[in-house]
């Protein structure tokens, strides 16, 4: 019933900021444990931010201070700011949801939902 929608992406230079959006229809995101990952050529997916249906957030160690996740759930999306960008940021990014309780937020294994990805490119 979920469909996700990323958007935001784009190319920057380091040190710059960004703000992906992800957009999600045929159902509301206000129960779903939500999450952002990505994953770079030849390295394996990996979360990055993650937050509950309650509000808690995580933050992986790499993007701490950096990023931020968000959601309005009367918009029915989901955000993730993005500052201070560094190359190795370089990567498609992809919004990810799931109903059930999720353990670990980070782990995208335990996510049902998943968008098609949007491109950031953080050039030095």
């Amino acid at each position: 019933q979920v469909q996700l929608v990323e958007s935001g992406g784009g190319s920057v230079q380091a040190g710059g900021s960004l703000r992906l959006s992800c957009a999600a229809s045929g159902y509301t995101i206000t129960y779903y444990s939500m999450a952002w990952f990505r994953q770079a050529p030849g390295k394996k997916r990996e979360g990055v931010a993650g937050i509950r249906s309650g509000g808690y957030s995580r933050y992986a160690d790499s993007v701490k201070g950096r990023f931020t996740i968000s959601k309005d759930n009367t918009k029915n999306a989901l955000y993730l700011q993005m500052n201070s960008l560094k190359p190795e940021d370089t990567a498609v990014y992809y919004c990810a949801a799931e109903h059930t309780v999720v353990a670990d937020i980070l782990e995208s294994s335990l996510f049902s939902f998943w968008g098609q990805g949007t491109q950031v490119t953080v050039s030095s």
